[in-house]
Protein backbone atom coordinates (compact mmCIF):
# COMPACT_ATOMS: atom_id res chain seq x y z
CA UNK A 1 0.00 0.00 0.00
CA UNK A 2 2.98 2.30 0.38
CA UNK A 3 4.81 4.08 -2.38
CA UNK A 4 8.60 3.71 -2.86
CA UNK A 5 10.81 6.27 -1.15
CA UNK A 6 14.42 6.60 -0.06
CA UNK A 7 15.97 6.48 3.40
CA UNK A 8 19.44 7.28 4.78
CA UNK A 9 21.87 5.17 6.73
CA UNK A 10 24.73 7.64 7.04
CA UNK A 11 25.63 6.37 10.48
CA UNK A 12 26.55 3.01 8.97
CA UNK A 13 28.91 4.65 6.53
CA UNK A 14 30.49 6.81 9.23
CA UNK A 15 31.46 3.69 11.16
CA UNK A 16 33.15 1.93 8.23
CA UNK A 17 36.49 3.55 8.95
CA UNK A 18 36.68 1.89 12.35
CA UNK A 19 37.01 -1.54 10.75
CA UNK A 20 40.67 -0.99 9.75
CA UNK A 21 42.00 -1.02 13.29
CA UNK A 22 40.05 -4.19 13.99
CA UNK A 23 41.67 -5.97 11.07
CA UNK A 24 45.16 -4.84 12.03
CA UNK A 25 44.60 -6.35 15.47
CA UNK A 26 43.60 -9.56 13.78
CA UNK A 27 40.58 -9.95 15.99
CA UNK A 28 38.08 -10.65 13.26
CA UNK A 29 35.35 -11.96 15.48
CA UNK A 30 35.71 -9.09 17.90
CA UNK A 31 35.60 -6.67 14.99
CA UNK A 32 32.31 -8.06 13.79
CA UNK A 33 30.82 -7.81 17.25
CA UNK A 34 32.00 -4.20 17.65
CA UNK A 35 30.65 -3.21 14.26
CA UNK A 36 27.32 -4.85 15.09
CA UNK A 37 27.08 -2.88 18.31
CA UNK A 38 28.07 0.36 16.56
CA UNK A 39 25.45 -0.20 13.88
CA UNK A 40 22.77 -0.94 16.47
CA UNK A 41 23.65 2.23 18.37
CA UNK A 42 23.67 4.24 15.15
CA UNK A 43 20.23 3.06 14.08
CA UNK A 44 18.74 3.62 17.51
CA UNK A 45 20.55 6.91 18.04
CA UNK A 46 18.30 9.61 19.44
CA UNK A 47 18.71 13.32 19.94
CA UNK A 48 20.50 14.15 23.18
CA UNK A 49 18.10 14.86 26.06
CA UNK A 50 17.52 18.46 27.08
CA UNK A 51 19.76 19.64 29.90
CA UNK A 52 17.27 21.96 31.51
CA UNK A 53 14.63 19.44 32.54
CA UNK A 54 14.16 15.81 33.43
CA UNK A 55 12.85 13.60 30.63
CA UNK A 56 11.61 10.76 32.84
CA UNK A 57 9.86 10.68 36.21
CA UNK A 58 12.39 10.32 39.02
CA UNK A 59 10.42 7.89 41.13
CA UNK A 60 10.26 5.10 38.53
CA UNK A 61 7.33 2.71 38.21
CA UNK A 62 4.07 3.19 36.39
CA UNK A 63 1.55 5.98 35.91
CA UNK A 64 -1.92 5.33 37.31
CA UNK A 65 -4.96 6.62 35.44
CA UNK A 66 -8.38 7.40 36.83
CA UNK A 67 -9.84 7.34 33.31
CA UNK A 68 -12.55 4.80 32.61
CA UNK A 69 -10.70 3.53 29.56
CA UNK A 70 -12.42 0.90 27.45
CA UNK A 71 -10.89 -0.62 24.36
CA UNK A 72 -11.95 -2.90 21.55
CA UNK A 73 -10.46 -4.56 18.51
CA UNK A 74 -11.43 -3.01 15.17
CA UNK A 75 -11.39 -4.82 11.84
CA UNK A 76 -12.28 -4.36 8.22
CA UNK A 77 -12.97 -7.62 6.41
CA UNK A 78 -12.93 -7.31 2.59
CA UNK A 79 -16.15 -7.98 0.73
CA UNK A 80 -16.62 -11.64 -0.21
CA UNK A 81 -14.20 -12.86 2.49
CA UNK A 82 -16.27 -15.18 4.68
CA UNK A 83 -15.33 -16.87 7.95
CA UNK A 84 -17.21 -19.53 9.88
CA UNK A 85 -20.39 -18.33 11.56
CA UNK A 86 -18.87 -18.63 15.05
CA UNK A 87 -15.65 -16.77 14.16
CA UNK A 88 -14.52 -13.86 16.35
CA UNK A 89 -14.56 -10.52 14.51
CA UNK A 90 -13.53 -7.06 15.59
CA UNK A 91 -15.95 -4.13 15.51
CA UNK A 92 -16.33 -3.02 11.85
CA UNK A 93 -13.99 -0.14 10.98
CA UNK A 94 -16.77 1.83 9.25
CA UNK A 95 -18.89 1.67 12.40
CA UNK A 96 -16.04 2.85 14.63
CA UNK A 97 -15.16 5.80 12.40
CA UNK A 98 -18.82 6.87 12.21
CA UNK A 99 -19.21 6.51 15.96
CA UNK A 100 -16.15 8.66 16.59
CA UNK A 101 -17.47 11.35 14.26
CA UNK A 102 -20.93 11.32 15.83
CA UNK A 103 -19.64 11.60 19.40
CA UNK A 104 -17.24 14.48 18.64
CA UNK A 105 -18.19 17.70 20.42
CA UNK A 106 -15.00 19.76 20.35
CA UNK A 107 -12.12 18.54 18.18
CA UNK A 108 -11.18 15.77 15.76
CA UNK A 109 -7.55 15.18 14.74
CA UNK A 110 -6.74 12.67 11.99
CA UNK A 111 -3.40 11.46 10.66
CA UNK A 112 -3.28 9.39 7.48
CA UNK A 113 -0.57 8.56 4.96
CA UNK A 114 -2.94 9.55 2.13
CA UNK A 115 -6.64 10.25 1.39
CA UNK A 116 -8.77 8.54 -1.27
CA UNK A 117 -12.30 8.19 0.10
CA UNK A 118 -14.07 8.02 -3.28
CA UNK A 119 -13.66 5.75 -6.29
CA UNK A 120 -13.23 8.76 -8.54
CA UNK A 121 -9.99 9.52 -6.70
CA UNK A 122 -8.38 6.53 -8.43
CA UNK A 123 -10.55 6.41 -11.58
CA UNK A 124 -12.57 3.43 -10.36
CA UNK A 125 -16.34 3.07 -10.58
CA UNK A 126 -17.37 0.73 -7.78
CA UNK A 127 -20.34 0.71 -5.42
CA UNK A 128 -17.95 -0.50 -2.72
CA UNK A 129 -16.75 3.11 -2.30
CA UNK A 130 -20.10 4.15 -0.77
CA UNK A 131 -18.88 3.79 2.86
CA UNK A 132 -15.87 5.97 2.01
CA UNK A 133 -18.10 8.66 0.53
CA UNK A 134 -20.28 8.53 3.65
CA UNK A 135 -17.26 9.04 5.92
CA UNK A 136 -16.10 12.00 3.80
CA UNK A 137 -19.55 13.65 4.01
CA UNK A 138 -19.68 13.21 7.78
CA UNK A 139 -16.21 14.69 8.21
CA UNK A 140 -17.21 17.63 5.99
CA UNK A 141 -20.15 18.35 8.28
CA UNK A 142 -18.13 18.58 11.49
CA UNK A 143 -17.13 22.28 11.22
CA UNK A 144 -20.80 23.20 10.80
CA UNK A 145 -21.35 21.52 14.20
CA UNK A 146 -18.63 23.78 15.67
CA UNK A 147 -16.22 20.84 15.86
CA UNK A 148 -12.66 21.79 14.97
CA UNK A 149 -11.02 19.35 12.56
CA UNK A 150 -7.28 19.13 11.94
CA UNK A 151 -5.80 16.73 9.41
CA UNK A 152 -2.16 15.78 8.86
CA UNK A 153 -1.05 13.80 5.83
CA UNK A 154 2.14 13.05 3.94
CA UNK A 155 3.19 15.11 0.95
CA UNK A 156 1.91 12.89 -1.88
CA UNK A 157 4.43 10.45 -3.35
CA UNK A 158 2.00 9.20 -6.01
CA UNK A 159 -0.31 11.45 -7.98
CA UNK A 160 -4.04 10.69 -7.77
CA UNK A 161 -7.19 12.59 -8.62
CA UNK A 162 -8.12 12.82 -4.94
CA UNK A 163 -10.10 15.92 -4.06
CA UNK A 164 -10.84 14.86 -0.47
CA UNK A 165 -8.58 17.36 1.23
CA UNK A 166 -9.59 20.20 -1.08
CA UNK A 167 -13.23 19.54 -0.23
CA UNK A 168 -12.48 19.35 3.48
CA UNK A 169 -10.55 22.64 3.36
CA UNK A 170 -13.53 24.33 1.68
CA UNK A 171 -15.71 23.16 4.57
CA UNK A 172 -13.37 24.62 7.20
CA UNK A 173 -11.09 21.69 7.97
CA UNK A 174 -7.46 22.61 8.72
CA UNK A 175 -5.02 20.51 6.67
CA UNK A 176 -1.25 20.23 6.73
CA UNK A 177 1.03 18.09 4.59
CA UNK A 178 4.35 16.98 6.09
CA UNK A 179 7.22 16.81 3.63
CA UNK A 180 8.95 13.79 5.10
CA UNK A 181 10.97 13.46 1.92
CA UNK A 182 12.65 16.77 2.72
CA UNK A 183 12.92 16.15 6.46
CA UNK A 184 13.84 12.47 6.58
CA UNK A 185 13.89 10.98 3.06
CA UNK A 186 10.81 8.99 4.08
CA UNK A 187 7.04 9.38 4.39
CA UNK A 188 4.47 9.96 7.11
CA UNK A 189 2.98 6.46 7.25
CA UNK A 190 1.06 6.94 10.52
CA UNK A 191 -2.69 6.33 10.83
CA UNK A 192 -4.67 7.45 13.87
CA UNK A 193 -7.62 9.53 15.13
CA UNK A 194 -7.98 11.59 18.32
CA UNK A 195 -11.48 12.79 19.26
CA UNK A 196 -12.10 15.39 21.98
CA UNK A 197 -8.71 14.47 23.50
CA UNK A 198 -10.26 11.36 25.07
CA UNK A 199 -11.10 8.84 22.33
CA UNK A 200 -8.45 7.25 20.08
CA UNK A 201 -8.23 4.99 17.04
CA UNK A 202 -4.88 3.49 15.94
CA UNK A 203 -4.46 0.91 13.22
CA UNK A 204 -3.43 -0.08 9.73
CA UNK A 205 -6.19 1.78 7.87
CA UNK A 206 -5.55 4.90 5.81
CA UNK A 207 -8.36 7.29 4.91
CA UNK A 208 -9.17 5.17 1.87
CA UNK A 209 -12.51 3.71 0.79
CA UNK A 210 -10.70 0.46 0.03
CA UNK A 211 -9.77 0.21 3.72
CA UNK A 212 -13.50 -0.09 4.46
CA UNK A 213 -14.50 -2.67 1.85
CA UNK A 214 -11.57 -4.05 -0.17
CA UNK A 215 -8.58 -4.34 2.20
CA UNK A 216 -8.25 -6.34 5.41
CA UNK A 217 -7.38 -3.90 8.22
CA UNK A 218 -6.91 -4.13 11.97
CA UNK A 219 -6.76 -1.53 14.71
CA UNK A 220 -7.88 -0.64 18.20
CA UNK A 221 -10.32 1.96 19.48
CA UNK A 222 -9.97 3.33 23.02
CA UNK A 223 -12.82 5.32 24.55
CA UNK A 224 -12.78 7.70 27.53
CA UNK A 225 -9.03 7.55 27.97
CA UNK A 226 -7.74 11.11 28.10
CA UNK A 227 -4.30 10.02 29.34
CA UNK A 228 -3.62 8.03 26.15
CA UNK A 229 -5.31 10.65 23.96
CA UNK A 230 -3.23 13.50 25.39
CA UNK A 231 -0.06 11.48 24.92
CA UNK A 232 -0.95 10.65 21.32
CA UNK A 233 -1.75 14.33 20.78
CA UNK A 234 1.90 15.15 21.47
CA UNK A 235 2.83 12.97 18.49
CA UNK A 236 0.12 14.64 16.41
CA UNK A 237 1.43 18.05 17.38
CA UNK A 238 4.96 17.09 16.32
CA UNK A 239 3.59 16.31 12.85
CA UNK A 240 1.52 19.49 12.82
CA UNK A 241 4.47 21.80 13.46
CA UNK A 242 6.57 19.89 10.92
CA UNK A 243 3.81 20.58 8.39
CA UNK A 244 4.82 24.24 8.29
CA UNK A 245 6.55 25.16 5.05
CA UNK A 246 9.80 26.29 6.68
CA UNK A 247 9.96 23.59 9.35
CA UNK A 248 13.16 21.93 10.50
CA UNK A 249 13.64 19.11 12.97
CA UNK A 250 14.34 20.41 16.48
CA UNK A 251 17.32 18.89 18.29
CA UNK A 252 16.26 18.29 20.96
CA UNK A 253 12.47 18.48 20.90
CA UNK A 254 11.11 21.07 23.37
CA UNK A 255 10.01 19.77 26.75
CA UNK A 256 6.30 19.98 25.92
CA UNK A 257 6.76 16.96 23.61
CA UNK A 258 8.16 14.80 26.41
CA UNK A 259 6.03 12.00 27.80
CA UNK A 260 5.61 10.39 31.20
CA UNK A 261 4.24 7.24 29.52
CA UNK A 262 6.66 4.76 27.98
CA UNK A 263 7.96 1.20 28.29
CA UNK A 264 9.53 1.89 31.68
CA UNK A 265 6.61 3.99 32.96
CA UNK A 266 3.43 2.58 31.38
CA UNK A 267 -0.04 3.86 32.07
CA UNK A 268 -2.00 1.54 34.36
CA UNK A 269 -5.75 1.38 33.85
CA UNK A 270 -8.37 -0.67 35.69
CA UNK A 271 -11.73 -1.24 34.00
CA UNK A 272 -14.27 -4.09 34.09
CA UNK A 273 -11.97 -6.18 36.29
CA UNK A 274 -9.23 -6.00 33.63
CA UNK A 275 -5.88 -4.40 34.50
CA UNK A 276 -4.13 -2.87 31.49
CA UNK A 277 -0.59 -1.53 31.15
CA UNK A 278 -0.37 0.79 28.13
CA UNK A 279 2.19 2.89 26.30
CA UNK A 280 2.71 4.39 22.85
CA UNK A 281 5.79 3.87 20.72
CA UNK A 282 6.83 5.91 17.71
CA UNK A 283 9.26 6.24 14.81
CA UNK A 284 11.50 7.58 13.37
CA UNK A 285 14.05 8.20 16.16
CA UNK A 286 14.50 11.85 15.19
CA UNK A 287 10.80 12.46 15.93
CA UNK A 288 11.06 10.88 19.39
CA UNK A 289 12.05 12.91 22.42
CA UNK A 290 14.28 10.85 24.74
CA UNK A 291 11.33 9.94 26.95
CA UNK A 292 9.36 8.32 24.09
CA UNK A 293 9.87 4.60 23.49
CA UNK A 294 10.90 4.09 19.88
CA UNK A 295 8.87 1.65 17.79
CA UNK A 296 11.83 -0.61 17.13
CA UNK A 297 12.71 -0.67 20.83
CA UNK A 298 9.15 -1.72 21.64
CA UNK A 299 9.09 -4.53 19.09
CA UNK A 300 12.49 -5.91 20.09
CA UNK A 301 11.65 -5.82 23.80
CA UNK A 302 8.30 -7.53 23.21
CA UNK A 303 9.98 -10.38 21.33
CA UNK A 304 12.76 -10.69 23.92
CA UNK A 305 10.33 -10.78 26.85
CA UNK A 306 7.99 -13.43 25.42
CA UNK A 307 8.09 -16.71 27.33
CA UNK A 308 6.00 -19.07 25.20
CA UNK A 309 4.92 -17.71 21.83
CA UNK A 310 5.19 -14.78 19.41
CA UNK A 311 2.52 -14.38 16.71
CA UNK A 312 3.17 -11.75 14.04
CA UNK A 313 0.81 -10.53 11.30
CA UNK A 314 2.26 -7.93 8.93
CA UNK A 315 1.73 -7.03 5.30
CA UNK A 316 5.44 -6.95 4.43
CA UNK A 317 8.45 -8.51 6.14
CA UNK A 318 11.97 -7.68 4.94
CA UNK A 319 15.22 -7.89 6.96
CA UNK A 320 16.48 -5.12 4.68
CA UNK A 321 15.73 -1.56 3.81
CA UNK A 322 13.25 -1.25 0.96
CA UNK A 323 13.44 2.20 -0.55
CA UNK A 324 16.91 3.68 -0.06
CA UNK A 325 19.57 3.17 -2.71
CA UNK A 326 21.60 1.08 -2.33
CA UNK A 327 19.49 -1.31 -0.28
CA UNK A 328 21.00 -2.39 3.02
CA UNK A 329 20.74 -5.50 5.13
CA UNK A 330 18.78 -4.63 8.31
CA UNK A 331 18.34 -7.61 10.60
CA UNK A 332 17.41 -6.31 14.05
CA UNK A 333 13.88 -7.80 14.08
CA UNK A 334 14.92 -10.89 12.11
CA UNK A 335 17.76 -11.60 14.54
CA UNK A 336 15.44 -11.16 17.53
CA UNK A 337 12.96 -13.66 16.08
CA UNK A 338 15.65 -16.24 15.31
CA UNK A 339 17.26 -15.84 18.73
CA UNK A 340 13.91 -16.24 20.49
CA UNK A 341 13.20 -19.45 18.60
CA UNK A 342 16.70 -20.90 18.85
CA UNK A 343 17.85 -19.87 22.32
CA UNK A 344 14.62 -19.67 24.32
CA UNK A 345 12.50 -22.15 22.32
CA UNK A 346 9.75 -19.57 21.77
CA UNK A 347 7.11 -20.72 19.28
CA UNK A 348 7.03 -18.29 16.37
CA UNK A 349 4.19 -17.93 13.87
CA UNK A 350 4.52 -15.42 11.03
CA UNK A 351 1.42 -14.55 9.00
CA UNK A 352 2.55 -12.45 6.04
CA UNK A 353 0.30 -10.94 3.41
CA UNK A 354 0.48 -11.93 -0.22
CA UNK A 355 -1.46 -10.12 -2.91
CA UNK A 356 -1.11 -9.24 -6.57
CA UNK A 357 1.17 -6.29 -5.72
CA UNK A 358 3.42 -8.07 -3.20
CA UNK A 359 7.14 -8.00 -3.89
CA UNK A 360 8.46 -11.51 -4.76
CA UNK A 361 11.83 -10.48 -3.28
CA UNK A 362 10.27 -11.15 0.13
CA UNK A 363 10.01 -14.89 -0.48
CA UNK A 364 13.67 -15.91 0.09
CA UNK A 365 13.70 -14.19 3.49
CA UNK A 366 10.51 -15.96 4.53
CA UNK A 367 11.86 -19.30 3.33
CA UNK A 368 15.03 -18.69 5.32
CA UNK A 369 13.01 -18.15 8.49
CA UNK A 370 10.84 -21.20 7.83
CA UNK A 371 13.90 -23.36 7.16
CA UNK A 372 14.89 -23.02 10.83
CA UNK A 373 11.78 -24.93 11.92
CA UNK A 374 13.02 -28.15 13.51
CA UNK A 375 10.75 -30.04 15.92
CA UNK A 376 13.63 -32.43 16.68
CA UNK A 377 15.64 -29.50 18.05
CA UNK A 378 12.58 -27.79 19.60
CA UNK A 379 12.85 -24.89 17.18
CA UNK A 380 9.45 -23.71 16.01
CA UNK A 381 9.19 -21.06 13.29
CA UNK A 382 6.17 -21.42 11.03
CA UNK A 383 5.39 -19.06 8.16
CA UNK A 384 2.11 -18.74 6.29
CA UNK A 385 0.90 -16.36 3.59
CA UNK A 386 -2.56 -14.81 3.95
CA UNK A 387 -4.15 -14.46 0.51
CA UNK A 388 -7.33 -12.42 0.04
CA UNK A 389 -9.31 -13.80 -2.94
CA UNK A 390 -9.52 -11.21 -5.71
CA UNK A 391 -12.61 -12.59 -7.41
CA UNK A 392 -14.22 -10.06 -9.73
CA UNK A 393 -12.48 -7.08 -8.05
CA UNK A 394 -9.56 -7.06 -10.52
CA UNK A 395 -10.24 -3.46 -11.59
CA UNK A 396 -9.48 -2.04 -8.12
CA UNK A 397 -5.73 -1.38 -7.72
CA UNK A 398 -3.86 -1.94 -4.44
CA UNK A 399 -6.69 -3.87 -2.88
CA UNK A 400 -7.56 -7.42 -1.83
CA UNK A 401 -4.68 -7.59 0.61
CA UNK A 402 -4.17 -8.22 4.33
CA UNK A 403 -2.85 -4.85 5.54
CA UNK A 404 -2.56 -5.83 9.25
CA UNK A 405 0.45 -4.79 11.35
CA UNK A 406 0.34 -6.40 14.78
CA UNK A 407 1.97 -8.87 17.13
CA UNK A 408 0.65 -10.79 20.12
CA UNK A 409 2.65 -12.79 22.66
CA UNK A 410 1.88 -14.48 25.96
CA UNK A 411 2.79 -11.15 27.57
CA UNK A 412 1.76 -8.30 25.27
CA UNK A 413 -0.46 -7.11 22.41
CA UNK A 414 1.12 -4.71 19.92
CA UNK A 415 -0.87 -2.89 17.23
CA UNK A 416 1.12 -0.68 14.87
CA UNK A 417 1.01 1.27 11.62
CA UNK A 418 4.30 0.14 10.04
CA UNK A 419 5.38 -2.71 7.83
CA UNK A 420 8.40 -4.62 9.10
CA UNK A 421 11.40 -3.45 7.10
CA UNK A 422 14.22 -1.08 7.94
CA UNK A 423 12.93 2.16 6.46
CA UNK A 424 9.79 2.15 8.59
CA UNK A 425 11.86 2.34 11.77
CA UNK A 426 14.67 4.63 10.58
CA UNK A 427 13.18 7.36 8.36
CA UNK A 428 9.41 6.87 8.32
CA UNK A 429 6.73 8.06 10.75
CA UNK A 430 4.64 5.43 12.51
CA UNK A 431 3.15 4.65 15.91
CA UNK A 432 2.45 1.55 17.94
CA UNK A 433 0.19 0.79 20.89
CA UNK A 434 1.54 -1.70 23.42
CA UNK A 435 -0.90 -3.29 25.86
CA UNK A 436 -0.28 -5.89 28.58
CA UNK A 437 -3.34 -7.11 30.45
CA UNK A 438 -4.31 -9.22 33.44
CA UNK A 439 -7.79 -10.39 34.40
CA UNK A 440 -9.67 -13.30 35.99
CA UNK A 441 -10.44 -16.04 33.47
CA UNK A 442 -14.08 -15.03 32.66
CA UNK A 443 -13.15 -11.40 32.01
CA UNK A 444 -9.98 -12.45 30.15
CA UNK A 445 -12.01 -14.41 27.61
CA UNK A 446 -14.68 -11.76 27.14
CA UNK A 447 -13.10 -8.36 27.77
CA UNK A 448 -9.32 -8.52 27.36
CA UNK A 449 -8.13 -7.06 24.05
CA UNK A 450 -4.92 -9.08 24.32
CA UNK A 451 -6.97 -12.29 24.30
CA UNK A 452 -9.18 -11.04 21.45
CA UNK A 453 -6.11 -10.36 19.32
CA UNK A 454 -4.78 -13.89 19.87
CA UNK A 455 -8.16 -15.33 18.92
CA UNK A 456 -8.22 -13.24 15.73
CA UNK A 457 -4.71 -14.41 14.86
CA UNK A 458 -5.73 -18.04 15.40
CA UNK A 459 -8.82 -17.47 13.26
CA UNK A 460 -6.73 -16.17 10.36
CA UNK A 461 -3.92 -18.71 10.84
CA UNK A 462 -6.36 -21.63 10.65
CA UNK A 463 -8.52 -20.14 7.88
CA UNK A 464 -8.62 -21.26 4.26
CA UNK A 465 -6.96 -17.96 3.34
CA UNK A 466 -3.67 -18.85 5.10
CA UNK A 467 -1.28 -21.08 3.13
CA UNK A 468 1.97 -22.62 4.36
CA UNK A 469 4.96 -21.62 2.24
CA UNK A 470 5.59 -25.26 1.38
CA UNK A 471 2.03 -25.64 0.07
CA UNK A 472 1.89 -22.43 -1.94
CA UNK A 473 2.49 -23.66 -5.48
CA UNK A 474 0.86 -21.46 -8.12
CA UNK A 475 -1.76 -19.05 -6.82
CA UNK A 476 -3.15 -16.38 -9.17
CA UNK A 477 -3.85 -13.93 -6.33
CA UNK A 478 -0.35 -14.12 -4.78
CA UNK A 479 2.67 -12.56 -6.50
CA UNK A 480 5.03 -14.69 -4.40
CA UNK A 481 3.72 -17.95 -5.83
CA UNK A 482 5.53 -19.82 -8.59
Amino acid sequence: MSSPYRSLHDSYVSNKGRSTSCVTLGVVLGCLIVLGILLAIAVLERPKPPKDHETLPKDGGANFSTDQCSMALVESIPQHVKYNDNATLGIPLEQVWKDLISMATDQVEVVSFYWTLTGEDINVNSSSDIPGKDILRELEALPSRNVSVRVVTSVPTVRTNSTDLKILKQKGVHVREVNFGRLMKGVLHTKFWIVDRKHVFIGSANMDWRALTQVKELGVVIYNCSSVAEDLHKIFQSYWVMGESNSSLPRPWPSNYDTDINKHHPLLVEADNVSSSIYLSASPPSFCPPSRTQDLEAILSIISEAEHYVDVAVMEYFPTTRFEKPLRYWTFIDDAIRMAAFERKIKIRMLISCGRDSDPAMLPFLKSLASMDSPHHQISIQVKLYIVPVGNQTDIPYSRVNHNKYMVTDKVAYIGTSNWSGDYFVTTAGVGLVISQHAPHPEWKTKALQHQLRVVFDRDWNSKFAVHLADLGHHPDCALST
